[in-house]
């Protein structure tokens, strides 16, 4: 004992040391566990081989991307009613100016084209008589349309190939989904590595006091880095409900946060994932758009036949009458993104995706809720707290070369 003690009193400035490194190797390894949840975006290394890495998120993104967008699908979003809140009205007059001038422009367009002689004959006023019966029609045309698309949604829109397909596409964005929602989270696991590391640290000095032997300060280092990256993973979803210990309440903090986690995932959700051009583009040019290209033919071809029919049918002919439809109807797919975009504020506003979102996802249970970050740890966990251990070893030897020296 007194050889102990002299050898404390002579080291003690290394053997205080030892508690604060240890603290140390906690924090660094969570910190590089972290970092290689997400980063690279893009492997890095030798191609075809293991000596390298990619971030854990953006490796298994499209797996991530699916089981995010299942969660979302099933249990957060029903489509139908988020559409069944749209009034074709307001929405009328919300693009009512740009869709004046889309129909001015397509109907002069297409007459000039497909009917020049008879058009260009009619005198200025009776072209402007044409087009305004054309756009007269045009709130009917946009409730018609409405209609046929809420009643035919799941034909007309695949929610699940749109949200996998951006979220697979922008791994950043799919990064920023779970980094963003979960970043209390990580700032946890952080300091859990200190506090757990200090106190290892300290039995780790005394050991080392009591046998000089080493491998206990590797060994030590090791399996701080193991430990406290294995327990602070735990200790974010565990346990999942409340349990109350004397005077306190233990619970995951990811649990323990769901009403934050909620707005926020909400908010992502509608912001970065189920916004309008997504929805239009998913609409206009996804798996299922033929039925809403054939909704609208059908739709602009009754407003040809009934407006301007009268005029050309007798001198064009059924089969370049034809031709004329599909022209026109082309042309207003064309233009539809660039016409729906303004009335994007109202449309984001009434369907209110974020709300929805949140309100539901408060009403999951635990383990549904703790679905939603899940994914993102457990496929390679056991590589994030290896890297730890040896991260822990490597200091823990460095260790060994101080106080030796």
């Amino acid at each position: 004992m007194e050889t102990i003690l002299t050898d404390l009193a002579a080291h003690w400035p290394l053997y205080a040391a030892i508690p604060f490194i240890a603290a140390l190797i906690g924090y660094v390894t969570k910190r590089v566990a972290i970092e290689m949840m997400f980063r690279p975006l893009e492997f890095a290394g030798l191609p075809g081989t293991f000596l390298g890495w990619q971030g854990v998120v953006p490796k298994h993104g499209g797996r991530m991307a699916a089981i995010a967008t299942d969660l979302l699908t099933s249990n957060l979003l029903d489509l139908k009613e988020i559409f069944a809140r749209i009034d074709a009205d307001r929405m009328t007059r919300e693009i009512e100016q740009p869709l004046l001038r889309t129909i001015d422009d397509i109907a002069r367009d297409v007459l000039a084209e497909y009917q020049p002689r008879l058009w260009e004959a009619l005198p200025a006023m009776a072209q402007d008589l044409v087009v305004k019966q054309v756009q007269a029609a045009a709130p009917r045309l946009v409730r018609e349309l409405m209609t046929e698309i809420r009643q035919n949604l799941d034909e007309v829109l695949d929610v699940k190939h749109m949200t996998v397909q951006n979220l697979t596409r922008d791994k950043a964005l799919l990064v920023r989904l779970i980094r963003e929602t979960t970043r209390p989270e990580m700032a946890f696991i952080a300091r859990c590595g200190i506090y757990f590391g200090f106190g290892l640290g300290l039995v780790q000095a005394i050991v080392w006091a009591l046998t000089k032997n080493p491998w206990v300060l590797p060994v030590f280092g090791g399996c701080i880095g193991l430990f406290t990256d294995w327990l602070a993973i735990k200790l974010i979803f565990v346990p999942r409900d409340p349990v109350r210990v004397g005077r306190w309440v233990l619970q995951g903090k990811f649990q323990r946060r769901r009403t934050e986690v909620a707005r926020q995932y909400g908010e992502l959700i509608a912001h970065e994932v189920l916004t309008m051009p997504n929805l239009l583009s998913a609409i206009l040019r996804g798996p299922r758009s033929d039925l809403l290209v054939a909704m609208v033919h059908r739709i602009v071809a009754k407003a040809v036949d009934e407006q301007a029919g009268r005029l050309v049918t007798a001198t064009i002919g059924p089969a370049r009458l034809r031709e004329m439809k599909e022209a026109a109807a082309a042309r207003t797919l064309e233009r539809l993104p660039d016409t729906v975009r303004y009335a994007e504020g109202y449309l984001t506003e009434a369907m209110d995706v974020a709300n929805m979102v949140e309100m539901r996802m408060l009403a999951l249970t635990p383990v549904e809720y703790e679905g939603l970050l899940r994914p993102a740890f457990r496929q390679e966990e056991w590589k994030l707290i290896a890297v730890g251990g040896v991260i822990g070893f490597v200091v823990g030897e460095l260790q060994v070369v101080l106080m030796l020296h």
